[in-house]
């Protein structure tokens, strides 16, 4: 059985297939409507969400298929003390699919190591947001017609910034990607995902200047600074102003360069921006819905749940998770699991923190 934790779950192929689908479902609306008749799909949100949920229960309504679920941690048993495994179990009994959401990091490995039912990561703390890449994947290739050969600035929050992370892992497999990572110095990218950077030998630069690479850019993917990421209110208000976009700071960027934003967005973005034809960020939550539902069918496919199990190796570890947002480290009785890497050191097997 296959489940979606990462967006690195999908091979490039599976990717392209997945915009494929998309496309045609765009194209071809009544050939899809009655496609997931009798099927459901558990919504599991334990922290709130808009664009992620609703998105999600838009696309399998549009396929024919029913949603139950909850939209907030107090209206489920997580109130109570239930783990996230004990969760899963049980949501599978009523449900063919889940996509969870949850505010603490590898929440959605520790479920789905214990589902019978393919889960969906719809975002697990600050680690991966892999729907929403998703999305941006199929707006970048509607929008320019490529997934290669592109330079792509990331701005704002880097550090907690799940989607950011997920949309580099992916771009990584994608030829000739050039990075520029605009960011306060204390939030950018986390540790693994510079590793990962430097293992793959990427191109990429660093910088706290919004405007000093725009002219090379052919996309910008904004994002706000989020303040329920941060340890207080504090370290939220010494960067929570750090980046606004406006039209005079369009001015050198390129005709055919697209704006992206995973929204909400908060001031990080001026209204004014919005009718700027490359503002494609509101077509993005477009897109995203198309390719939630081609990731729908794919996982709900025959060939997809008699696949073997994607779910990442890993050895059990005497060591204490480091990061305090691992799900190792906020439920009781987790035994703690690690993964090898190539220089002998060892990162958590469930938020992929170095030990």
């Amino acid at each position: 059985m296959r489940h979606l934790l990462d967006v690195c779950d999908l091979s490039v192929d599976e990717l392209y297939s997945l915009i494929a689908t998309a496309e045609d479902i765009a194209a071809n609306r009544a050939k899809y409507a009655h496609i997931l008749d009798g099927k459901k799909l558990a919504t599991l949100f334990f922290e709130p969400s808009t664009r992620t949920r609703l998105s999600f229960e838009a696309a399998m309504l549009e396929l024919g298929g029913q949603v139950i679920g909850f939209s907030e941690a107090s209206s489920s048993s997580a109130s109570k003390g239930e783990c996230v495994s004990d969760t899963a179990r049980v949501v599978a009994n009523y449900a063919d699919i889940i996509a969870m959401r949850h505010p603490i990091e590898g929440a959605a490995l520790a479920a789905a190591e214990k589902s019978p039912i393919p889960i969906i990561n719809a975002g697990d703390g600050g680690h991966c947001h892999p729907t929403q890449t998703l999305a941006d994947l199929l707006t970048i290739h509607r929008e320019l017609g490529r997934l290669d050969d592109l330079t792509i600035g990331l701005c704002g929050d880097l550090l907690y910034g799940r989607t950011v992370h997920s949309l580099i892992n992916a771009m990584l497999r994608y030829k000739n990607i050039r990075f520029i990572f605009i960011s306060p110095k204390s939030l950018r990218l986390p540790e693994y995902t510079l590793r990962a950077l430097e293992e793959a030998g990427a191109q990429a630069v660093e910088t706290a200047s919004l405007e000093e690479y725009m002219p090379d850019l052919d996309v910008l993917y904004m994002t706000r600074i989020q303040r329920e990421r941060f340890p207080s209110m504090e370290a939220y208000n010494a960067v929570k102003d750090s980046y606004r976009l406006t039209p005079d700071k369009l001015e050198s960027a390129k005709a055919t360069m697209r704006i992206l934003h995973p929204l909400p967005r908060v001031n990080e973005i001026a209204k004014s921006v919005d009718d700027d034809p490359r503002a494609a960020y509101f077509r993005q939550t477009f897109n995203g819905k198309l390719m939630r539902e081609a990731l729908l069918l794919f996982l709900l496919s025959d060939a997809a749940k008699s696949a073997p199990s994607n779910l990442p190796k890993g050895e059990k570890c005497a060591e204490k998770c480091p990061n305090p947002k691992c799900i190792t480290n906020n439920e009781y009785g987790f035994e703690m699991m690690c993964t090898s890497l190539e220089d002998g050191t060892k990162k958590c097997r469930y938020c992929e923190t170095k030990l």
